[in-house]
C-alpha cells in the first residue's frame, strides 16, 4: 500500500479542478478514502494508518493460528514453587542474607542440634495454635524455621522472622565467621535457661572443645598451663597448602623473648619462655575456621586470601592430641564456600552432606541441587569470573582429597564405630507439626488459587480465539454494503488479550458539526455493519459513525482551504515583488509593520485553517524567512500598535506600502488596524517619551553630583574600619550595606536604575527600635550587613537622601583608657532571637554547597596560591560590575603625600579594596583538585561519603574527614549536627584504596550480594 502521505494527497487532489461550491458526495467519499482498496494479508509489514480499509497489523496474527494454552496467561505454575520429593527445602536471600542461609543449612543437617532443639520449651506448645501467635524468642525462631525446613511443601521458605529476631540488616553483609561465633554464643545463652538439664549443654556438647595455654620457663622449666574452651578453631592458611600444615602450626611452639618475655612466678621476673597450645579433647562437630579474611595493616582494612587450600574427606585428629592412643577420626560434612576476590561482598554457598544418605547437596539460598555419585563436588565454585591473571593454577588432588581457594569454614562430624539408625530420623513434636500444617495449607491454597486462576485464563483465552476468528472475517465491509467506523486502537487492544477491554469510544473522531473529522480518519477502520453490531452489543460505547456521518461541511470547508492557500502562494509572490519597489511620489502609502509583512502569509494561514489542527501549518516557511512563533502575533498589524491603540513611534517597526499591496492584504485581514501615510503617531506615547527622556538627563545629573559630593564612598577609597580606629575623628556613622550597593548600582546605570531617595536604617533595628549588633559581633562577621561613614560623609548624605533613623557608634576617652560603644541602645531580646536564628540556618540549610580538598600527610595537593577560577555566570558579571578606576584616568584617586592611606577592609567585609583600586570578590576560590558537593543539613555523614566516593574515587570507609582539625567519624550522624555548614572546607585524608570499587560500593550501602 502507498505512504500514508500519498494517499492523503491522492484524497484531495481533486480540489484543484473543483470549486467548493462543487463538492458532491463523490467527492466526499474520495475525502474519506472509502474506496481504497483493502490491504491483503501478507502484502503489509504493519497497519497503513492512511487506509481506513486496512485491516492487517492490528494483532490478527496471534488469534488466527492454532495458540498453545500458556499464552492464555502469565502465571507461573503453581507446582514449580512445590517441593520436589526427596529433596530438601531452601532458603529465600532476604537482599544479603546468604551468608545467614548457609550456616542455617548446616545446622539443620546436624540432626542431634535439630533434635534437642525440638525439645526446648515453647509457648506456643500449650493448648490450641492461634493464628496470630509468632515465636517470641530466638530458640522457638529457630525451632519453627527447622519444621519447616523438614516438612514443608514449599520448595523455599522465608527466614525473615528469626532475621528481624536477631536484628540483622538484610542490606549489609555481614562477617560470616563473626556471625557464627555470635549466633552460637547467643543460642547457648538461650539454651542455658532451659529447664531440662540435656537442653542447658547442647551447644556445649557439640561444639566445645578443651585445649590449654601452656608456657614452660627457660630459666627454672616451671610450666603453667591456662585451660580454655573453644567453638571452632581459627586456622591461618597464609603460606600452606593443606589442612594438616594449618593444623600443625597452630599447635606449634612459640618463643617468647625480647620485649615478649614471660613472667615467671617461680623466679619472680621475666624470663624468656615456650609457648604452645595443647588439644585435650575435641567436639562431636568440630568447626575449622579457614582465615581466609585478614586484616590488611598497609592498607587499613580487610582482604580476601584466594589461597588453594587441600582438606580431606576422613581426618584423623587423633597425632594432634596429647592423649595418646585414642582413635580421634572425623568425616566431612559441610564446606561453606564464599564466591569473590573481595572480604567486602560476594556470595556464599554451602556444601553439605546428608547425615542420612552420605549424598552431597549444594544450597544456594532458594536454589538447591544434589550432587552425583555421592561425592562432593566443588566444580564451578572455583572458577570466578573476577579472578585476577595472577592467581595460581588450581593443583591436582589425590583421591579422598579436595582443594579450594573460597571455601572459608569446613565442618567435620566425628565418626562412630556403629551408627544407630534410630537417630537418623528426627521426630518432630506435634505442636510444629501443626503450625507446618498450617503453613502447607496456606500454600496448598495458594497453588489451588492459582491453578484456578490459570484455567480461568485459559478458558477466557480459548473463547476470545473463536470469537476473534469469526468476527475478524466479519470485520472487512463489503463494496455497496453499510459500514461504521471504530477506532483503530480499540481493535489492537481487543486483539491483545493483555489488556482490558473498555466500550468504543468515537467521540474522539467528531469535529465542529458533530461529525467524523475527515483528519481522524486515519485513525479509526471502516468495518461491516454487521461486526459494528456485534462489538457494539458486547463492549458498548458510543457514538455510531456510519456513512452519514461523513462531514460535506469540512470537507467543504477544506476544498476552500487548499485552493485558497493555492492562490494564497501567488498572491505572497506578487506582494512581495510589489513590496521592493519604492512608493511613488504623490501616491497614497500605508503604513505596516515590518514584523506583520515578514510573516503574512502564516498569519493568513491561521486565520484559514483555525479549525484545523493547532501545529499543521506552524512550520511552513520561505526561502530566507527566520522561522517566528506566531503565538507572539495573533493580528496583522498589530506590531505597530501602540498600548493606546495608536499607530507606534517607533518608526523603525514599520514602513510604508503601495495602495496596491495594502488593497491583496485586507483580502486576508479585513479588520486589521489601518493606518494611512498622513497618519500622526501616537500624542500620548510622544509625551511619554519625551517626559523619559527628560527624565533620565535628571537622573544623569543627580548621579554626578551625588558621586562628586560622595567620590571615596563609590570608589570605596579611604573607608573607615573597625578594626583600627581612625586618629582623627571620635564618631562613625552606620548605614546598612544594602543602601550602599543600590545607590552604587544608580550612579553606574542612571539611566536604567531609579535613584535611591532615602537611608533606611530601620532594617538595622529591630521591632522596638533597637539596635541589632554590637561592637564585638561587627568585627567579628556582623560588619557584612553595614557600611561605615565619615562625619562629613554623613552630613552629606543627611543633605541629599531622606534618613529615617541615625546609628552611629563613637569612641570614648576616660581617665585610664579609650572604648567604643554603639550610641543606640541595643535589643537583647531580639538580638539573642537573631543569633538563634543564624545558628538555625547554619543547621537547617538544603542545597548547600561545601568543597572537600584532598589532603596527604597532612599537607594539601595543591597550594593555595594555584586557585582555580571557576566561577558561575552570575558571579564574574558581579566582579565586572565594579569599573577600574586608575590613577591616570581619575585624578580625584590619587592621595597626596599628607593625605590618608587607604585602608583594607576587615576580613568579614565581602570585599577587598586592592592598592590598585580594583574591587576583589571574596568568594570562595577553589583549588586545583577540590570538588565542590552539594548537601543538606539533614543528610547522613554516610552519604556524604558515598558522594566523595563517586568524587575522589576514595571507597567510604578509606575515607578519613575532618573540618576545622575536627574528625567526622559518625556515619549515622546528619552533616547539620557534626557543624558541616555552607561553604564549609572539608579535608579527606584517603588511605590506600583497593582494586574492587564496585564491590565496596555494593557493599556499602547494602545492595544485595553478587
Amino acid at each position: 500500500m502507498a505512504p500514508r502521505l500519498q494517499l492523503e494527497k491522492a484524497a484531495w487532489r481533486w480540489v484543484d479542478t473543483v470549486k467548493p461550491e462543487d463538492v458532491t458526495q463523490e467527492h466526499i467519499e474520495l475525502a474519506y478514502r472509502i474506496a481504497v482498496p483493502a490491504c491483503k494479508r501478507g502484502t503489509c509489514r504493519r497497519n497503513c494508518k492512511g487506509n481506513p480499509n486496512c485491516l492487517v497489523g492490528i494483532g490478527e496474527h496471534t488469534w488466527l493460528g492454532e495458540i498453545d494454552e500458556n499464552a492464555f496467561h502469565n502465571i507461573d505454575d503453581p507446582n514449580s514453587e512445590r517441593r520436589d520429593k526427596n529433596t530438601f527445602v531452601g532458603l529465600t536471600n532476604l537482599g544479603a542474607t546468604c551468608y545467614v542461609n548457609t550456616f542455617l543449612q548446616v545446622w539443620f543437617h546436624n540432626l542431634e542440634l535439630r533434635r534437642m532443639l525440638y525439645l526446648c520449651q515453647n509457648s506456643r506448645a500449650e493448648g490450641e495454635v492461634l493464628q496470630d501467635k509468632d515465636p517470641k524468642t530466638i530458640c522457638e525462631h529457630l525451632q519453627y524455621l527447622f519444621a519447616l525446613l523438614q516438612n514443608s511443601n514449599r520448595r523455599y521458605i522465608d527466614p525473615s522472622g528469626l532475621v528481624k529476631a536477631l536484628g540483622l540488616d538484610t542490606g549489609q553483609q555481614q562477617d560470616a565467621q563473626e556471625f557464627s561465633k555470635l549466633f552460637l554464643s547467643l543460642l547457648e545463652d538461650t539454651l542455658s535457661k532451659q529447664k531440662d538439664p540435656n537442653l542447658q549443654n547442647v551447644i556445649q556438647q557439640q561444639f566445645c572443645g578443651q585445649f590449654s595455654y601452656v608456657t614452660v620457663c627457660n630459666q627454672c622449666g616451671r610450666s603453667s598451663a591456662l585451660p580454655s574452651r573453644f567453638y571452632e578453631l581459627e586456622l591461618n592458611i597464609q603460606g600452606h597448602k593443606n589442612l594438616t600444615e594449618c593444623i600443625t602450626e597452630f599447635l606449634k611452639e612459640e618463643k617468647l623473648d625480647g620485649d615478649n618475655r614471660y613472667f615467671c612466678e617461680s623466679c619472680q621476673s621475666k624470663q624468656s619462655a615456650t609457648r604452645r597450645i595443647k588439644l585435650h579433647s575435641l567436639p562431636r562437630t568440630l568447626n575449622l575456621q579457614l582465615m581466609r579474611f585478614v586484616f590488611d595493616r598497609q592498607s587499613g582494612h580487610k582482604k580476601k586470601l584466594n589461597t588453594f587450600i587441600s582438606f580431606p574427606e576422613v581426618l584423623d585428629m587423633a597425632p594432634f592430641l596429647e592423649a595418646k592412643g585414642i582413635s580421634c577420626t572425623y568425616e566431612l560434612s559441610a564446606v561453606l564456600i564464599h564466591r569473590g576476590v573481595s572480604a567486602y561482598s560476594g556470595h556464599y554457598i554451602a556444601h553439605v552432606r546428608d547425615a542420612r544418605t552420605n549424598d552431597w547437596y549444594k544450597f544456594n539460598d532458594e536454589e538447591i541441587e544434589k550432587m552425583e555419585g555421592k561425592k562432593l563436588q566443588l566444580g564451578i565454585e572455583e572458577d570466578l569470573a573476577e579472578t585476577v591473571k595472577s592467581q595460581a593454577r588450581k593443583p591436582k588432588s589425590s583421591k579422598g582429597y579436595h582443594c579450594s581457594r573460597n571455601a572459608y569454614m569446613l565442618v567435620y562430624k566425628r565418626q562412630t564405630e556403629e551408627e544407630d539408625q534410630t537417630q537418623m530420623n528426627v521426630e518432630m513434636p506435634a505442636f510444629l507439626q501443626r503450625l507446618v500444617d498450617q503453613d502447607n495449607k496456606k500454600f496448598e491454597e495458594w497453588c489451588s488459587e492459582m491453578a484456578d486462576m490459570r484455567k480461568q485464563s485459559v478458558d477466557k483465552g480459548k473463547a476470545k480465539h473463536v470469537e476473534v476468528k469469526e468476527l475478524y472475517e466479519l470485520l472487512p465491509a463489503q463494496e455497496g454494503e453499510p459500514y461504521e467506523f471504530v477506532p483503530v486502537e480499540w481493535l489492537k487492544k481487543w486483539l491483545d488479550d493483555s489488556t482490558a477491554i473498555k466500550a468504543i469510544d468515537n467521540s474522539q473522531f467528531l469535529c465542529s458539526h458533530g461529525k467524523l473529522h475527515p483528519d481522524r480518519i486515519g485513525e479509526a477502520k471502516r468495518i461491516s455493519h454487521k461486526a459494528a453490531e456485534i462489538l457494539f452489543s458486547r463492549y458498548g460505547g458510543g457514538p455510531r459513525i456510519d456513512r452519514s456521518f461523513l462531514c460535506g461541511d469540512c470537507v467543504t470547508r477544506r476544498c476552500q482551504v487548499l485552493r485558497l492557500k493555492n492562490q494564497l502562494n501567488e498572491d505572497y509572490r506578487e506582494v512581495t515583488n510589489l513590496a521592493k519597489a519604492q512608493l511613488k511620489s504623490g501616491d497614497e502609502g500605508f503604513w505596516v509593520g515590518k514584523a506583520s509583512l515578514r510573516q503574512w502569509r502564516q498569519l493568513a494561514l491561521e486565520q484559514l485553517e483555525e479549525e484545523e489542527e493547532e501545529t499543521k501549518h506552524t512550520n511552513c516557511k520561505t526561502n530566507g524567512e527566520k522561522p517566528t512563533n506566531v503565538d507572539e502575533m495573533k493580528t496583522f498589524n498589530e506590531d505597530i500598535l501602540c498600548c493606546h491603540g495608536g499607530l507606534s513611534i517607533q518608526e523603525s517597526e514599520r514602513r510604508l506600502v503601495s495602495a496596491e499591496v495594502w488593497s491583496k492584504l485586507k483580502v486576508y485581514f479585513p479588520n486589521a488596524p489601518e493606518f494611512t501615510q498622513q497618519q500622526e503617531a501616537c500624542q500620548q506615547c510622544m509625551r511619554l517619551e519625551r517626559e523619559g527622556k527628560e527624565n533620565e538627563a535628571l537622573n544623569r545629573m543627580m548621579a554626578s553630583e551625588q558621586k562628586t559630593s560622595l567620590l571615596n564612598l563609590f570608589h570605596e577609597k579611604n573607608r573607615p574600619s573597625l578594626q583600627k580606629w581612625p586618629q582623627d575623628t571620635d564618631i562613625l556613622y552606620i548605614v546598612p550595606l544594602f543602601f550602599v550597593d543600590e545607590w552604587r548600582k544608580f550612579i553606574r546605570r542612571p539611566a536604567k536604575s531609579n535613584p535611591v531617595s532615602s537611608v533606611g536604617n530601620s532594617i538595622l533595628l529591630c521591632p522596638h527600635g533597637g539596635f541589632m549588633f554590637t561592637y564585638d559581633s561587627m568585627l567579628q562577621g556582623d560588619a557584612q550587613h553595614i557600611a561605615l561613614l565619615w562625619p562629613a560623609e554623613w552630613e552629606v548624605v543627611c543633605r541629599l537622601f531622606l534618613v529615617d533613623q541615625p546609628i552611629s557608634i563613637c569612641r570614648i576617652h576616660d581617665a585610664t583608657c579609650a572604648y567604643v560603644c554603639v550610641l543606640s541602645e541595643l535589643c537583647r531580646e531580639c538580638r539573642e532571637g537573631f543569633i538563634f536564628q543564624q545558628q538555625r540556618d547554619l543547621r537547617e540549610y538544603a542545597q548547600a554547597t561545601v568543597y572537600v580538598r584532598k589532603v596527604i600527610d597532612n599537607k594539601r595537593m595543591i597550594k593555595e596560591a594555584a586557585p582555580e577560577f571557576s566561577m558561575s555566570g552570575s558571579e564574574a558579571e558581579d566582579e565586572k560590575e565594579e569599573p577600574k578606576v586608575e590613577g591616570e584616568k581619575d585624578p580625584d584617586f590619587n592621595q597626596s603625600e599628607d593625605g590618608a592611606k587607604r585602608q583594607k577592609m576587615s576580613e568579614g567585609s565581602s570585599t577587598v579594596a586592592l592598592s590598585s583600586g580594583i574591587r576583589r570578590s571574596m568568594r570562595h576560590r577553589k583549588l586545583r583538585g577540590e570538588k565542590a558537593l552539594i548537601v543538606s543539613a539533614n543528610q547522613t555523614l554516610k552519604e556524604l561519603k558515598i558522594q566523595i566516593m563517586h568524587a575522589f574515587s576514595v571507597a567510604p570507609f578509606d575515607q578519613n574527614l575532618s573540618i576545622d582539625g575536627r574528625c567526622l567519624t559518625d556515619d549515622s550522624a546528619t552533616l547539620g549536627s557534626l557543624g558541616v555548614f555552607p561553604e564549609s572546607i572539608i579535608c579527606l585524608k584517603a588511605d590506600e584504596p583497593i582494586a574492587d570499587y564496585a564491590a565496596m560500593d555494593d557493599a556499602y550501602q547494602g545492595k544485595k550480594c553478587v
